[in-house]
């Protein structure tokens, strides 16, 4: 049974955490060297100029990636397991912008220690460039006695 009121370690529905990253060039050759993703829009500007965005934009899931940041160091922070993750790619995520991401719980399954999270990236004209739904499983206390910090 669902119990919004509930809560789990002190984490309660509207709760909400919040990190800001610049995109640089380097996060997005990183990303791709990571990955393996060497799609020339990200990487290569001549090639850029003739696509739809004019200029180098980052991986998506390099963005994507700032939600698991969040969701892993500070709401609900470590020991957090995803269970699943939607993402709505809304503009591109272009070198130098700065992504605010936010984290905020929505919905609470306190028996099983299972949060569901919208989750949210805008860039720095406040444009949503994400967003979606994370479902998370978070540690029993027991199981992680460390205490969570921020990074």
């Amino acid at each position: 049974m669902e119990n919004e009121n509930a809560e789990i370690r002190g984490i309660k529905v509207g709760d909400e955490a919040v990190y800001d990253m610049e995109i640089t060039k380097e996060a997005v050759q990183t990303f791709a060297d990571v990955t393996g993703d060497h799609n020339p829009v990200h990487l290569d500007e001549e090639y850029a100029k003739d696509t739809m965005f004019k200029k180098c934009i980052a991986h998506g899931m390099l963005s994507a990636g700032l939600i698991s940041k969040v969701i892993g160091t500070q709401l609900p922070g470590y020991g957090t397991i995803y269970l699943g993750q939607t993402l709505n790619f809304k503009r591109p995520v272009y070198i130098g912008d700065t992504i605010t991401t936010v984290v905020t719980v929505q919905k609470m399954k306190p028996e099983k220690n299972i949060l569901t999270l919208d989750t949210v990236c805008k860039n720095q004209d406040g444009k949503v460039v994400i967003d979606g739904e994370a479902t998370v499983m978070i540690p029993d206390p027991i199981e992680n006695p460390k205490k969570q910090h921020k990074d």
